[in-house]
């Protein structure tokens, strides 16, 4: 089983993509293996035009059909997830995430953008079929600061409900492996209170 890391920022480097590879680090130290897109990489005209014979889109939609779970990162831009990432959820299928595990993940200059994941991009990955959305993850810029003596520093906030979702994920991909007597839909996902 894979783990799919979606990038969906538009610009390089940025908090939300730094906090993604930071789960990502904390997933593969659990012993998963995850792959990644930076849905800036893929060639904007193609992108654009729902281009779906470019050889780079065909790969990118391969990773994700061949995905167990997605973990996907975006910025905060105007209350909702950024342009590029839409362009490139408008690419999948309608079912498109059909038994995958979701974990959004979401930075924001205010604690005012924080609804954005729940109120913009939820009902987007709902609709596409997933097995399970997790509990969302947003922090503001302030929350997640980088610097290159010190590297990735999380607010202990933020630190602590990254470890919530990445122990969720990895649960839910151990039960993914090893089905439930009574069914993966009951077990329990532990509820994550936002920050205020």
């Amino acid at each position: 089983m894979t783990i799919l890391l979606l990038s969906g920022s538009p610009s390089a480097p940025s908090r939300s993509t730094r906090l993604l590879h930071h789960v990502g680090d904390k997933l593969a130290a659990l012993g998963h293996r995850y792959t990644k897109i930076d849905v800036r990489d893929l060639p904007a005209a193609a992108l654009l035009r729902a281009d779906f014979k470019d050889v780079d889109i065909q790969a990118a939609l391969t990773q994700i059909e061949q995905a167990s779970a997605v973990v996907i990162a975006t910025p905060v831009y105007k209350a909702a997830y950024s342009g590029v990432l839409k362009a490139f959820l408008d690419l999948l299928p309608q079912f498109g995430l059909t038994g995958k595990l979701v974990l959004p993940l979401a930075t924001g200059g205010s604690q005012s953008h924080m609804l954005a994941l729940d109120y913009a991009l939820r009902p987007v990955l709902s609709s596409l079929n997933p097995k399970h959305v997790l509990p969302s993850i947003y922090a503001t810029d302030a929350q997640v600061v980088w610097s290159e003596q010190d590297g990735l520093v999380l607010d202990p906030l933020i630190d602590n409900r990254v470890q919530d979702g990445v122990e969720q994920l990895s649960h839910g991909l151990h039960a993914l492996r090893t089905p439930h007597p009574q069914g993966f839909d009951d077990i329990p996902f532990a509820r994550v209170v936002m920050s205020s």
